[in-house]
């Protein structure tokens, strides 16, 4: 049976609250071995901790969704993630980033706060998991100038060409792949295709983003291994070397056993 790894779903969610023990059993028998819970502010964060710390395969990551930066960011909550951030299990910094999508968004709050959060994942040595939507140009310019010896992390739900594909490896960031690969007009398989096998990850950032066939439902892990199918139809490589391939470079990445 193909092992897989889901590096980013929201399974702290409430859309899960109803049925989180079903969605568990059958992410263990579509043989997801390792999955990692993302928070966007304090409170998520939390929650993704307390999820972690009931199951073995779960691990979780503590963030400031920049959709969460309405108003200026005091260092009250900054050192409230940087305590959660030092929590057992607790692989990664994010979900923080750039998102320009939605009016009314403050860009300059954003471009604060994500700094913050950059600087936090380097003092910590942990890798970073940032989201990013229609702000390429300010991403790439914080991450070349924040950019570290020990900065590195995943470009979640990329959603980027392949020369900004390019552009994020070379700052060490790994491409993280969701179900949108499987969209008609998509161009994450040319993205997955060019690039090498070592830099790229899957997730489903559940419960958003379903692949097809499953778009328009509620996305869950167990849904990655359509993902990974859809990864491994653009590589030269067989698909079970494409599936451990994407689980042992979430576990190097994240530092997981």
């Amino acid at each position: 049976m193909s092992r897989y790894a889901d590096v980013h779903c929201h399974l702290s969610f409430p859309d899960f609250d109803a049925d989180r023990d079903e969605v568990i059993a059958r992410l263990g028998e579509a043989g997801v071995e390792l999955l990692i819970d993302p928070g966007t502010d304090a409170d998520t964060s939390r929650r993704s901790i307390e999820l972690a710390a009931r199951h073995d395969f779960v691990y979780a990551n503590v963030g400031l969704h920049p959709g969460e930066v309405r108003t200026p960011i005091g260092p009250e909550l900054f050192d409230k993630l940087a305590g959660l951030a030092k929590a057992d299990k607790v692989v990664g910094i994010g979900e923080v980033g750039l998102d320009y999508h939605w009016p009314g968004h403050d860009r300059n709050l954003q471009l604060d706060a994500f700094r913050e959060m950059l600087r936090l994942a380097v003092r910590l040595d942990l890798p970073v998991v940032i989201h990013c939507r229609d702000a390429w140009p300010d991403m790439l310019s914080v991450l070349s100038e924040e950019r570290s010896s020990n900065l590195r992390g995943a470009m979640h739900c990329f959603s980027g060409d392949l020369e900004i594909a390019r552009r994020c490896i070379s700052l060490g960031l790994k491409v993280s792949v969701p179900g949108t690969i499987t969209y008609k007009k998509s161009v994450l398989p040319e993205v997955v295709a060019a690039v090498n096998l070592n830099d790229l990850l899957s997730e489903t950032d559940a419960p958003y983003l379903s692949p097809v066939p499953m778009r328009g439902k509620r996305n869950e892990p167990s849904y990655v291994a359509l993902t990974v199918r859809a990864i491994a139809d653009t590589r030269p490589e067989p698909f079970e070397a494409v599936a451990q391939a994407l689980v042992d470079n979430a576990r190097n990445l994240f530092g997981i056993p």
